[in-house]
């Protein structure tokens, strides 16, 4: 038996991706967030998942939201925000640890 780490054993699919923080803007909220994209090739960029045509909604982990009209922010573990009420979209940083 091993004593490797799990989480780095090359079949391990966490190994294909990375986290990338990324902004996005509807009409009334900017959203801030972790987006999980395929570590090379197809779906290895931002834009790649939100020109993804079979995909409906973009899921985010680490989320922060704020209306763009001031308000509380929010926080939150996971959201899913629908693909057709984005304005906008950008990398904020690098990978995420």
């Amino acid at each position: 038996m091993s004593d490797a780490d799990p989480a780095q054993l090359p079949d391990d699919p966490a190994t294909d991706q990375r986290r990338e923080r990324v902004r996005i803007e509807t009409d009334r909220l900017r959203i801030e967030g972790v987006l999980t994209l395929a570590r090379d090739g197809y779906r290895s960029r931002v834009s790649d998942v939100l020109n993804a045509a079979e995909r409906d909604f973009i899921t985010l982990t680490d989320v922060t939201v704020a209306p763009l009209d001031g308000g509380p922010i929010e926080l939150h573990p996971f959201l899913s925000v629908a693909r057709r009420h984005i304005v906008f979209a950008v990398s904020t940083e690098g990978p995420v640890e």
